[in-house]
Parts: C-alpha cells; sequence; structure tokens
C-alpha cells in the first residue's frame, strides 16, 4: 500500500519522535545515575587534591589543570589555522576538481574515528618530532582531531552570510580580502564561534587518542610547561572507574558530574551565541 507525501511525513516525523524521546530519557536515567552514585563525593577536596591510593584523600586536580593546559594549546593550534584554511577554501580557492577533491578529503577527515588521529600523534609528534608523551604532543594530536570540524563550520559560517552584503561592498568599489574580512568573516563570525565551541567540547572528551601519546593515568603534579608529562580528566575517570574499589567507582562519577557541567555549559553558549548570531541575520 502506498502511502501519500503527507502521511510520509507524519510518520517520518513520529518515527523521529520516537527516536528522540528515547535518547532524551536514556539522558535524564545516565545523569540521575551518575549523580546518585557520585553526588556525595562533590567536595572541595575533589578540585584541591592530586591522586590518591585512597579515595577520601584522591582528587582531580592534576586531570584539571592537565585538561586547561591542553584545551589552551590545542585551541592556539587549531583556531587560526581552521578558520584560515575554511576561508581560503571558501573564498579564495578554485572550485574545479581539486577544490572538490579537497572538500571532500576535508569532510571524511571530520569522521575519522579518533583512535587514528591518535596513531597519528603517535607515530608525528612523540617518536618522529621527538616530543615525547608531552602536553604538546596531545595538544597537536587533538588539534588534528578538531581541525577539519572547524573548517567544515568555517565554510558553511561563510556560505550563510547573504549575497547582499558581498553585492553591497563591492558596489563601494570595496577589494576582495575587505570585503572578506570587514563584511564576511563578521557576519558569519557567530556560526565560527559555534563550530568552535563545539569541537573543542568534543577534545576536551576525548580519552583514545590521548593514551596512545602517552598521557599519563596517574599523575601527583601539575604541568609547567608544555613539554610536561600530563593527564586529564575523561583518563583519571577511566582509571577511577576501571578499579575494582566501589569509592572509586563513586570518584569516578562526581568526576564525570564535573566534565559534563563543563561540556554541557560549553554547549549552551555554543546555541546561545548561534541564536543571537541568526537572529542578527535576519535583522
Amino acid at each position: 500500500m502506498n502511502l501519500s507525501k503527507k502521511n510520509q511525513e507524519k510518520m517520518f516525523k513520529f518515527i523521529c519522535l520516537i527516536f528522540t524521546s528515547f535518547a532524551v530519557i536514556s539522558l535524564v536515567v545516565l545523569i540521575w545515575h551518575i549523580l546518585r552514585d557520585g553526588y556525595e563525593w562533590l567536595r572541595p577536596e575533589l578540585f584541591t587534591e592530586f591522586q590518591s591510593r585512597f579515595p577520601r584523600k584522591a582528587g582531580i586536580k592534576a586531570g584539571v589543570f592537565g585538561t586547561i593546559w591542553l584545551i589552551s594549546l590545542t585551541a592556539f593550534f587549531s583556531i587560526p589555522l581552521g578558520i584560515a584554511s575554511g576561508i581560503y577554501l571558501e573564498e579564495y580557492g578554485k572550485k574545479g576538481k581539486i577544490g572538490k577533491i579537497i572538500e571532500v578529503n576535508v569532510t571524511n577527515l571530520a569522521g575519522v574515528p579518533s583512535i587514528v588521529y591518535g596513531l597519528l600523534g603517535l607515530a608525528l609528534f612523540v617518536r618522529l618530532l621527538d616530543f615525547g608523551g608531552s602536553v604538546l604532543s596531545g595538544a597537536l594530536t587533538l588539534s588534528l582531531l578538531i581541525m577539519p570540524i572547524i573548517i567544515v563550520t568555517t565554510r558553511e559560517a561563510i556560505k550563510a552570510v547573504p549575497h547582499s552584503i558581498k553585492y553591497a561592498a563591492y558596489s563601494l568599489g570595496a577589494r576582495k580580502y575587505q570585503v572578506v574580512f570587514g563584511h564576511v568573516l563578521p557576519t558569519a563570525m557567530p556560526g565560527i564561534v559555534t563550530g568552535i565551541i563545539l569541537a573543542l567540547a568534543r577534545a576536551i572528551g576525548e580519552t583514545a587518542p590521548l593514551i596512545i601519546v602517552g598521557a599519563l593515568a596517574y599523575v601527583t603534579f601539575i604541568p609547567e610547561s608544555p613539554m610536561d608529562e600530563f593527564t586529564v580528566m575523561p583518563l583519571q575517570i577511566y582509571n577511577w572507574a576501571s578499579r575494582p574499589q566501589e569509592d572509586f567507582h563513586k570518584l569516578a562519577a562526581s568526576s564525570i558530574v564535573v566534565l559534563l557541567t563543563i561540556t554541557f555549559f560549553m554547549n549552551f553558549v555554543a546555541v546561545l551565541i548561534r541564536s543571537r548570531g541568526q537572529k542578527r541575520m535576519k535583522l
């Protein structure tokens, strides 16, 4: 029996509603379970103490500072290169076959599993350039991981800029770089910033590539330079969750609450920036 186009749309919306409801319920149950196990361990000592063999004396201080170091360096390397590459490919690159091949490859790189980037970082940064298991190696590896995402979002944000803005600038005698950097880029900036925040939020939660490049699971110091060894919050959570003691599982749950709070906040900021940018473009 053939369904009409209207009935097909209703069925599609109904299926999407079912899957969305299931995802939301699953997320709520997961968060409730984590809060139930980790609420009592959300204490000041969690942020002021290093790792320990005793759960009551253990904290995520090394993981927090290691994550700050790692994300700061990752943003330093990936944001300028990602935005510059997106601008070049969209505004200055040729639109021929080579341009299409590059576009397809960049899009494909955004979907490559993170552990593949970990193997690349191990071969290139840890061994070839001899950076070892340092913060710099981890940051460069994560930069390769999120740079395709920043490039794609930069291009999409630039594409969304109305052509009337470009034509108006050209009609007044503006040059190419004046149009791009004076009109197109400021208009596209909310979308670009949204993509950057989401990419960094993904980098904060990565574990596999950092294990590959040599991040440590047990650290009792704070990195003081990019060449120091380090750990991150997800890796500490993995270490505690793999231990047999129940208290360490609860400690891991409390750390997951902290990590989820940071991730949700970054996603909220990204959505807020995107909505304000869309309202500004409508005006």
